[in-house]
């Protein structure tokens, strides 16, 4: 098992991309703090995890509240004995569909305003433990890593970028304590679109249609990469973004 003994907390840990991280770390040996807004998704991913036979558990958090998630890390570095990885993954609220000379400044300003507070508030949570252990790793869903974002995106295309660059600056100052800070970035996974989505069809086609293999990144995809990034099999890994777009988005 890759993370056999880890402890590991995903922010985000209900919805598609984090339930599939959950579920990864699980199979692997890790064991799973799973927290998000909502209890009613953590609990389904926690029990979907434990009848696999793995080890989960769930709390109910906003990860923009710097105190809630020091005081869930800490619990978390007490009660298990380490902190030894930290996944956000959480929604950044962005409203998509309209040109940006059209948008109010408040819509374009949300995501970015979330990513960068969720980033550097989960980080500096689990830095702290992380420092005085003087191992492991940040992860998260970053970039967008193409020179052509498409359009009507809103501030998702510049939060994920900020995500990228803070990537970039959280590694070379965590680096000597040991610490691995790494992102991956798809160019959409079809299977975390929501059901009712309008459209929702046609947008998993032109996800396919972009990808140079034929077939986009799924959910399982995304656990495995977030479970190489996450074990030592990636030691050597770090202010990286792992691409997993199946050639949707093209590495210069």
């Amino acid at each position: 098992m890759l993370l056999n003994g880890r402890n590991a907390i995903i922010y985000g840990g209900g919805g598609s991309i984090g339930g599939a991280v959950g579920r990864a770390f699980a199979r692997e040996g890790a064991r799973v703090f799973l927290a998000g807004r909502h209890a009613e998704p953590l609990q389904a991913v926690a029990e979907q995890i434990r009848e696999a036979g793995g080890l989960a558990e769930t709390a109910v958090l906003d990860a923009l509240n710097q105190e809630a998630v020091n005081a869930h890390a800490d619990d978390v570095a007490s009660s298990a004995g380490s902190l030894d990885i930290s996944v956000n993954v959480i929604q950044h609220g962005d409203v998509q569909g309209t040109p940006m000379a059209a948008m109010y400044v408040e819509d374009y300003l949300r995501p970015v305003s979330t990513a960068v507070q969720a980033t550097l508030t989960t980080a500096q949570a689990a830095a702290r433990h992380m420092m005085e252990q003087g191992s492991g790793v940040l992860l998260a869903f970053g970039g967008s890593g193409t020179q052509s974002p498409g359009q009507y995106l809103g501030g998702l295309i510049t939060a994920l970028e900020a995500i990228e660059a803070m990537r970039r600056q959280l590694a070379v100052e965590l680096g000597p304590h040991g610490i691995r800070v790494v992102t991956l970035r798809s160019g959409g996974i079809p299977e975390s679109l929501p059901a009712d989505l309008q459209g929702r069809e046609d947008i998993a086609s032109a996800i396919q249609d972009a990808t140079m293999l034929g077939r986009a990144a799924t959910l399982e995809d995304v656990g495995n990469a977030a479970v190489f990034a996450a074990s030592d099999m990636a030691a050597s890994v770090t202010a990286a973004t792992i691409n997993i777009s199946a050639g949707a988005l093209i590495d210069w």
